[in-house]
């Protein structure tokens, strides 16, 4: 039996970035062997296990055949037979195919270290075009580093492509697209994954409703960009610099999903996008089985974006109807997601990235003003239901008139 360190794991220490767990391949072993040593067996797809002290994951090394379309379209043959070299050529691009042995000695078949250095994604072998999730899984890679400037081979896009007018990339099952999107949504560029996507082609088909908003006109006073996509780059840019809650980054990501159905008559304006974005973005999250969490925010976002970039020109009556309409008062730390994906959207405009965005002060501070207020503070002596409400958001309303 003989252990080797692989993947991710070396790839980020030859990369200087901070290291993440620990992955292992096991050679010359069978399943027995590994319970034997009290590791524990998990998954049913293939044998992987987890070691009794640690808990990292060991997996038998194994080959993989294609039988069919699709991420289940495979037969896999893991065995004492199988070598080092065979597990790393099934991998997906070649800085993932490098593993490293006990004495860290580097093994490295597929020139993966010279891919390092060189900042190119490449994949390993023309069996990338047999598995989908590759194609995201390489949109995402292109997203995380692309604070080092790693670029595609060229032949590497063009298999992507292939993958795309081929017809796989129909075969993605929805879980493994949310999953990999989610992680893609927690680097530190998201929209590199949005761009890569679109570039294959696979953005057409994964998510149709914001390929469509790429070529669509806004009106240049507001939008100096002028492209509907290229703003939403922006946006998705400016929230990941905002924030890492990836809740802020999805937001940002389908906010204006709408303007990609505004009739053409209309164009470069576009009224009434904001309840169009929701129908679009409850489709899209059914569709891909997007948590709550994740779907509500972005609901609110959606449907409320505008009004809040309008909070400075708003009386006190309309602001209260804001905090009430986004639940601000029983959710605040979501009302503050909101505010961060609002401000993201304000500032993913050409030159004015750098800009403030004072309507999210005055919105916390209305906030928390109105939440001083309690229904004992108040008189509803006689009123039941509906008025004692209603007397609450009128006194809401004082309380964030004398705050200015």
């Amino acid at each position: 039996m003989e252990i080797y360190r692989v993947g991710g794991a070396v790839r980020d220490r030859l990369l200087g970035e901070p290291p993440g767990d620990d992955d292992w391949v096991v050679v010359g072993a069978t399943p027995q062997d590994m319970l034997d040593q009290n590791f524990r067996q998990v998954g049913a797809d293939f044998p992987v296990f987890l070691h009794p002290d640690t808990g990292e994951e060991y997996a038998l090394a194994r080959t993989e055949r294609k039988t069919g379309r699709g991420y289940h379209g495979f037969d896999l043959y893991a065995a004492p037979d199988v070598t080092l070299e065979q597990d790393l050529a099934r991998r997906d691009l070649s800085v993932n195919a490098i593993a490293e042995n006990k004495d860290g000695r580097i093994i490295d078949p597929h020139n993966g270290v010279a891919d390092i250095e060189a900042r190119v994604l490449r994949h390993v072998s023309d069996a990338f075009v047999e598995d989908p999730v590759r194609v995201l899984r390489a949109a995402r890679f292109a997203a995380r580093f692309r604070h080092l400037e790693f670029k595609f081979a060229p032949e590497t896009m063009e298999l992507m492509t292939q993958m795309t007018r081929n017809g796989e990339v129909e075969a993605l099952v929805p879980e493994r697209v949310w999953q990999e999107t989610l992680k893609a949504l927690g680097t530190r560029h998201p929209e590199t994954f949005i761009q890569t996507l679109r570039e294959c082609g696979a953005l057409a088909v994964i998510f149709p409703e914001v390929d469509r908003l790429f070529g669509v006109p806004q009106t240049p006073r507001w939008h100096p960009e002028i492209d509907t996509g290229r703003h939403l780059l922006m946006v998705l840019q400016q929230a990941a610099q905002l924030s890492a809650d990836t809740r802020v980054r999805f937001a940002a990501l389908t906010h204006d999903l709408g303007k990609g159905t505004t009739p053409k008559e209309q164009l470069p304006s576009h009224r009434g996008h904001e309840l169009r974005s929701v129908d679009l973005l409850r489709e899209l999250c059914d569709r891909l089985r997007v948590p709550n969490e994740y779907r509500e925010l972005a609901e609110v976002v959606a449907r409320d974006h505008v009004r809040c970039h309008r909070a400075l020109e708003m009386r006190a009556n309309t602001v209260i109807r804001l905090l009430e309409n986004c639940d601000a008062f029983r959710r605040p730390e979501r009302f503050e997601l909101y505010l961060l994906a609002c401000e993201a959207d304000a500032r993913g405009r050409l030159g004015m990235e750098k800009r403030d965005y004072p309507q999210a002060t005055l919105l916390r501070k209305a906030l928390a003003a109105a939440v001083r207020v309690n229904v004992a503070d108040i008189d509803t002596e006689g009123l039941t239901g509906e008025a004692i409400g209603a007397r609450l958001h009128q006194a809401r309303v004082a309380a964030i008139r004398t705050t200015g």
